[in-house]
């Protein structure tokens, strides 16, 4: 049986998205912790190494000692700098993350049971925010996480720092423009802009997925989606390799985690969004939830998995791979398409 996003669903309500928003915020900032335990652990495993051992069983209380020394470190801001823009520019980061997650289906859809005071029986839509250019929106917010990483390090009066912030917006607006080719051309295909309609256009099983139809658009999706995340091999706003870190060089405390915070929500982001655009969505009836997280996982799996396994890549290369490969082979795909589509 077929399944849908929407089929016959309860009406909407304005409290209902207020709950939807706030298990955002809640499960993704507590999924972005989680997930740095996760990739110590799973880089860790793939290196032969044992990663965090000592701070509770087998280190899972490492994440407790994390968050306590993110929200008690001193919150320094550097003498010269531009006070304002240093505290603001971690904000816009996380906030436009978060943002971006509004328009995509993070969870099912489900009615709060009756026996709760207050919230019985509200229905609470699996996106908060179904707005009909849902894709378009999530593309533009996580565009407008630029600025974080860029005002950050223009406000530092630190060299490194503005150094990191112009490599940074290099690296975003290229791959923005690769992220926005690639998906085009399923776009094309389904004729619409809504995760709902993307969802519903793949809802007769494996075979209907778009990754058959749009293999070359799903590899420039990941790869992009590899940049705008700032994972390896395309970690050059903040290299790990370098004595500095890039924009975050005088960041300190829950500021620096902020940035973190924003940059593991956008590995979430575009984990569900090729789930839903490539690999089905909720496809399976009954089990629609499950198949969403398994996908979702291996996405995220697949980014810690490349940066136990990948070298880092200079500049030059980046921009290399950027406009001399991967944009041709983009606006190619999507002429193929239309060329097909015509025929």
């Amino acid at each position: 049986m077929e399944t849908t996003l929407v089929q016959n669903l309860p009406e909407v309500t304005a409290a209902g998205v207020i709950i939807k928003a706030i298990i955002i915020l809640a499960v993704i900032s507590a999924i972005a912790g989680f997930g740095t335990f996760i990739e110590r652990k799973v880089l860790a495993f793939m290196q032969r190494r044992l990663g965090p051992m000592h701070v509770g069983p087998h280190g899972i209380l490492q994440l407790v000692a994390d968050g306590i020394k993110l929200f008690t470190k001193e919150d320094i801001v550097p003498q010269n700098a531009n006070p304002i823009i240093f505290k603001v520019a971690p904000v816009i980061t996380a906030a436009t993350a978060f943002i971006a997650l509004a328009a995509v289906p993070v969870f099912p859809d489900f009615t709060i049971p009756n026996w709760i005071p207050l919230l019985g029986g509200v229905f609470v839509p699996s996106i908060a925010a179904d707005v009909n250019i849902g894709i378009l929106f999530v593309l533009g917010m996580m565009a407008a996480g630029l600025y974080g990483p860029l005002l950050a390090g223009m406000s530092q009066a630190n060299k490194w720092g503005i150094i990191g912030s112009a490599r940074t917006a290099i690296q975003f607006l290229s791959y923005e423009v690769v992220t926005g080719l690639s998906i085009l051309a399923p776009i094309m295909l389904v004729g619409s802009l809504s995760f709902v309609d993307f969802n519903d256009y793949q809802a007769g099983g494996v075979g209907s997925w778009l990754i058959w139809q749009q293999p070359v658009a799903f590899v420039l999706f990941l790869i992009a989606g590899f940049a705008e995340t700032n994972r390896t091999p395309f970690d050059l706003l903040e290299h790990e390799a370098e004595v500095v870190s890039g924009y975050a060089t005088e960041y300190s405390g829950m500021r620096w985690g902020m940035f973190f915070i924003g940059e593991y929500a956008n590995m979430i982001t575009v984990s569900i969004i090729a789930a839903v655009v490539f690999l089905g969505g909720y496809s399976v009836e009954g089990i629609g939830w499950l198949t969403i997280i398994l996908k979702v996982a291996f996405f995220f799996f697949l980014m810690l998995w490349v940066r136990a396994s990948w070298p880092h890549i200079r500049p030059d290369q980046l921009m290399w791979l950027c406009w001399k490969v991967l944009m041709p082979i983009a606006v190619i795909n999507i002429v193929i398409t239309g060329i097909v589509m015509m025929v």
